[in-house]
């Protein structure tokens, strides 16, 4: 059987269009669905050439995990002009716009994070990034975040995680309203944590 034909193309170009597609196959499939076989054909390129940009599935999968990463970076950088709730409602916004437009890959995602280590990794990544976002907004400055209010907001994370995998499952109530409980679940865990100076200060900014 003769390998497909293809168009020439740049190595750029034909990169980019590589990962869009892997984008689109593993929202559609699980990670073990797809072989390279499958996805060459898809592109309508030959598996050697497939090959020859990624050495494997796994290092195509995990180059299209680092494409969306890298957007998911942009959306949620905090505006530093802005008082930290300020930012970290921004930031939130446009986590959940994300998900909200990605939500097939979003829910693959998570489901793949416990049957691929490569997945788990970014995710872990994530929400160390998010974690220390979020501490340095909320810690006066000069100080460090005590080890209750660390561990409140990194439970917060894997929380948020399991809030919105019901949320883009089941689709019955709005964004604003996820973003709302999100935030107020963080406040409480920060207040039980002993962290109510941290709210009393983000309230005052708030309101100057």
């Amino acid at each position: 059987m003769s390998e497909p034909a293809y168009t020439r193309l740049g190595v750029d170009e034909r990169r980019r269009q590589l990962l869009e597609l892997g984008t689109e196959l593993f929202t559609g499939h699980s990670y073990g669905e797809l072989s390279m076989a499958q996805i060459a054909r898809e592109a309508g390129i030959s598996k050697a050439l497939l090959y020859h940009y990624f050495p494997s599935k796994r290092d195509f999968f995990v180059a299209t995990l680092a494409r969306a990463a890298e957007e998911l970076r942009a959306r949620t950088e905090p505006d530093p002009s802005k008082p930290p709730l300020e930012q970290l409602t921004g930031s939130l916004d446009g986590y959940l716009e994300l998900i909200e437009e990605n939500s097939a890959s979003y829910e693959k995602l998570i489901e793949s994070a416990t049957t691929v280590a490569e997945v788990r990794e970014l995710i872990d990544n994530v929400r160390e990034l998010t974690a220390q976002r979020i501490l340095a907004g909320i810690t006066p400055e000069g100080t460090v975040a005590t080890p209750p209010v660390r561990a409140a907001v990194r439970a917060w994370l894997w929380f948020m995680d399991g809030a919105c995998l019901d949320w883009v499952r089941n689709g019955d109530f709005e964004r604003t309203e996820l973003r709302d409980m999100l935030l107020g679940t963080l406040f409480g865990s920060l207040a039980a944590a002993g962290g109510q100076s941290m709210l009393s200060a983000l309230a005052e900014q708030a309101s100057s």
